[in-house]
């Protein structure tokens, strides 16, 4: 009897062992995953600025066959069957602009298997913006009804975009007369459709709009007909070009150059002065050479460096507000005329549009 009994215990013993995983709240025991060969020697992600280049230590502790730096995508350094311990090289944060980027460790064994120590890299710029103010130099009146979102001289003809935030389907694009605020020539989206940006380029417009995620073109020699749509995927903001590339913002610090013909992605930068990146980058304007942005929420316009990201000055827009808005909303609509090198501005609902130029402060 006592034989049997033990055997019944050594059973019932033996199934909960078994059977314990499936009790067990932590689960099923997994295997620790294997630590990479190589490793960077510094324990969190970097900060550094754009024009200091940087010593970066590899610690080694298995053999390699190919080890890889590759920073935003791109290989910047690689060793075939690398002998030491550890292994030094300088890094220069300024290749590929400022903002942040990938930094990866990429190891081969001999095996074939992979291995990747992965990192980010902050770059803020080293250029202090110059401070900027601006200055009136006439008005013109411009439809209180009006929520501009993209203002863009093209031909010495004045044209203009508006949003539909009581979603009643005012959204559209005008060819306007600068002397009177009126429009010469209208298009407008159903209600649903909150336009955003303009740009103009080979005679076509193109408005963004802000959640829709399209893009719709119009036909500047007729009427302003509308002839065609591209998708994209995230929010339309600003919309500008650079004469061959759209350049187009999210609200984030983010500014995507895009192909005029498919709206397909060419490149991305980011936006950073000397302390951090610049959000909420709204309206859009290329003027000699440089990006002009609303930032939405504050009265100050950004120019950027369209290679580099790098905020190069900052307009303080503040008194100018104060002064002009009246009822009307944020400031909001940058245009410069090339044909005369005038710059005007306007805001959401502001019964003026004003020329301007950007002087330096008076202290």
């Amino acid at each position: 009897m006592k034989k049997y009994l033990i055997v019944g215990l050594i059973v019932l013993v033996g199934g909960f062992i078994l059977l314990k995983p499936l009790f067990d709240n932590d689960g099923p025991v997994i295997p620790p995953k294997k630590v990479s060969p190589a490793l960077f020697s510094f324990e969190e992600n970097l900060a550094t600025i754009r024009n200091q280049p940087i010593e970066i230590t590899i610690k080694i502790n298995e053999n390699i066959q190919k080890l890889e730096v590759v920073f935003n995508d791109s290989i910047i350094k690689s060793w075939n069957h690398p002998m030491d311990s550890l292994l030094n090289f300088i890094f220069n944060p300024s290749i590929f602009g400022v903002g942040t980027k990938s930094f990866d460790l990429l190891s081969t064994l001999e095996d074939g298997s992979t291995f990747i120590d992965n990192r980010l890299v902050r770059v803020l710029s080293e250029i202090i913006p110059e401070k900027l103010t601006l200055v009136e130099l006439n008005s013109y009146p411009h439809q209180s009804t009006s929520f501009t979102q993209g203002l863009e001289f093209y031909k010495g003809n004045l044209y203009e975009g508006t949003g539909d935030p009581g979603n009643q389907g005012k959204t559209i694009v005008a060819k306007v007369d600068l002397s009177t605020g009126g429009h010469l020539e209208k298009m407008g989206l159903d209600a649903g459709y909150f336009g955003e940006g303009i740009t103009i380029l080979n005679d076509t417009l193109y408005q963004i709009t802000w959640q829709n995620q399209k893009c719709y073109t119009y036909d500047v020699t007729n009427k302003l007909q509308l002839i065609g749509e591209y998708n994209y995927v995230g929010e339309g903001w600003g919309l500008c070009n650079d004469g061959s590339s759209l350049i187009m913002s999210d609200g984030s610090e983010r500014i995507v150059f895009r192909e005029p013909n498919g709206f397909r992605t060419q490149k991305t930068i980011e936006v950073y002065n000397n302390e951090g990146p610049i959000i909420n980058l709204n309206e859009l304007e290329y003027i000699d050479g440089k990006i002009y942005a609303n930032v939405w929420m504050t009265n100050i316009i950004v120019v950027i460096d369209p290679n580099t990201g790098q905020v190069l000055q900052e307009i303080d827009a503040t008194d100018f507000v104060i002064k002009n808005r009246g009822s009307g909303e944020a400031l909001n609509g940058i245009a410069k005329n090339p044909i005369n090198s005038k710059t005007y501005l306007t805001g959401k609902y502001w019964n003026k549009m004003y020329e301007v130029k950007f002087v330096e402060p008076v202290l």
